[in-house]
């Protein structure tokens, strides 16, 4: 589980702060062809935190969503955002039947369970997916960018392209697209986290705190540039986030 703490740092900064733009202009890159393609009856939010971007898809492909998460903080927010369907719940055990989704998506959700524990949630995923469901997974990578901000939130692991892609087939997925994302900024993100906060020290904090607005529309650019190359097939070969789309077997 999340650090309850932080759903009132994410409440504040998702709908403007940089890294949250970026993130949704990558994944409504690759997802834009989807719902073209694809006509969805019922969307699984996973791990939906305050609502926010189940109600960006919903707004966005009119897909009918159920927004799930663990942390009640977190809902209390998704209900002052007028959200319906909001259900408390937990990822490793959802209380739906079998095979009644035509979608699954979880963004940075499985990087809170312990290390080992992976498999269940996705075990869960494709249990309530009908036979060919869409995945649509985001987590954590590189265990070398492990941060003060990771300890704060209560992150647990972070994955490499090869084990998230094994995890997903592992458990009855066929992997279409797994990709790094947050590439660009990966230079800067190297120093901060292993040059910086070493030195400095310091107490685990949230990193999602504002910026100036100079700094903010200086680091949304490489997401912007990613969001152009990830939804045209271009694969990056490392990056802070992965993300992977992925089929009901």
């Amino acid at each position: 589980m999340m650090n309850p703490a932080e759903f009132a740092n994410i409440a504040k900064a998702e709908n403007d702060f940089w890294w949250y733009r970026g993130m949704r202009h990558i994944m409504f890159g690759l997802l834009d062809p989807v719902a073209r393609q694809r006509k969805f009856g019922r969307v699984l939010e996973a791990g939906c935190g305050t609502g926010h971007f189940a109600k960006e898809l919903a707004d966005r492909y009119h897909w009918p969503m159920v927004p799930l998460d663990l942390g009640w903080e977190g809902l209390e927010y998704g209900k002052g955002l007028g959200i319906s369907n909001l259900t408390q719940g937990d990822i490793q055990s959802l209380p739906y039947r079998d095979q009644v989704f035509d979608a699954v998506v979880s963004m940075d959700v499985i990087v809170h369970m312990p290390l080992g524990d992976e498999g269940k949630p996705m075990a869960e995923f494709r249990r309530v997916l009908r036979p060919g469901g869409f995945l649509a997974l985001r987590a954590s990578a590189l265990n070398i960018l492990r941060s003060h901000h990771s300890i704060h939130a209560m992150e647990r692991q972070r994955f490499t392209r090869s084990r998230l892609t094994q995890l997903a087939e592992k458990n009855g997925f066929k992997v279409l697209r797994c990709t790094y994302a947050n590439s660009l900024l990966l230079p800067v993100a190297l120093f901060k986290f292993r040059i910086v906060e070493p030195l400095l020290g310091g107490s685990p904090e949230s990193g999602v705190r504002p910026v100036a607005p100079w700094l903010d529309r200086l680091l949304l650019g490489p997401l912007q540039a990613e969001a152009r190359l990830i939804p045209a097939g271009v694969n990056l070969p490392l990056g802070q986030s992965l993300i992977l789309l992925a089929e009901r077997v």
